[in-house]
């Protein structure tokens, strides 16, 4: 008698094993599809995407529904005197044997919350969102890859901030980025170059020493920008980054405090690594 309950029951877990291998083998796929820029996506993938989602859910709910119940036979019950055994049999009775335990109904809706977990987007996919798939990228140094804030510091040293250089090398992989900044002597540009080296700037990443640019002014600066005409300009002084919203079509303003927008193209943060949700 206990054979069709038998069957049942591992037909149900074949089920349920085709279905987690099923969940684990789309959620690969789907993986890899996010792995691309949303951007890229066309609206056959897209549909891809939906009708994937779709024939999960409807599978899900279709395995969830119980089955109708078997014609139950009329069996002859030994008496029994144990109230344990008198309760076992009246539960046994109350469930119907094609209905799903909780514990089938938990796993199964494990295997879909897991095929639906965000995937989380890799530090270069943030970089390019970020910059809008920018090509080239001008920066200067003073307190955004290096850690002193004036000219007259860089006399002394000159120190990368370890906290952009992940950002600093994923910006160099899909960007032409040339470095600037005001310096006083000769001296302080072969320190600054020294700093950038030992730091790995030249070896990981694709920036080379002739795309760190040093000048005398701050006006210098500027004309290396309008030159260079990049996608994006990254600088701390508000002069600069005002003067050149005409010109430029993105600039993050590097500053401490949140100053007042000046022009819809330019945005501000703390620090280059926190604009990138590093920190």
């Amino acid at each position: 008698m206990a054979e069709p309950s038998s069957s049942l029951s591992s037909s149900k877990d074949e089920l349920f094993q085709l279905i987690k291998r099923l969940g684990t083998y789309l959620a690969l796929k789907m993986s890899n599809l996010f792995s691309i820029s949303l951007q890229k996506l066309d609206p056959r993938s897209v549909g891809a995407i939906a009708g994937l989602a779709v024939a999960i859910i409807f599978t899900y709910r279709l395995m969830r529904s119980p089955a109708a119940p078997p014609r139950r036979q009329p069996k002859r019950q030994a008496p029994t005197t144990s109230g344990s055994s008198i309760s076992a049999q009246s539960n046994a009775t109350l469930m119907p044997s094609g209905a799903c335990s909780p514990s089938e109904d938990l796993r199964a809706q494990n295997v879909v919350d897991e095929f639906f977990q965000p995937v989380k987007p890799t530090l270069g996919q943030i970089v390019r969102q970020k910059l809008s798939e920018g090509r080239k990228v001008t920066c200067r140094l003073l307190g955004v890859i290096l850690e002193e804030s004036s000219p007259e510091e860089l006399q002394k040293q000159a120190t990368v901030k370890s906290s952009v250089l992940d950002v600093l090398l994923e910006i160099t992989k899909y960007c032409d980025l040339y470095l600037m900044e005001r310096v006083i002597d000769d001296e302080s540009e072969k320190i600054v170059l020294l700093a950038l080296e030992n730091a790995g700037i030249f070896t990981s990443g694709g920036l080379v020493k002739d795309k760190v640019l040093f000048c005398s002014t701050e006006n210098g600066r500027t004309s290396f920008v309008r030159q260079l005409e990049p996608d994006w300009h990254i600088d701390t002084n508000p002069e600069i980054v005002s003067q050149l919203a005409r010109f430029i079509k993105y600039q993050l303003h590097v500053s401490p405090t949140r100053p007042e927008r000046t022009a819809p193209n330019v945005f501000s943060c703390p620090s280059l690594e926190h604009f990138f949700g590093c920190v």
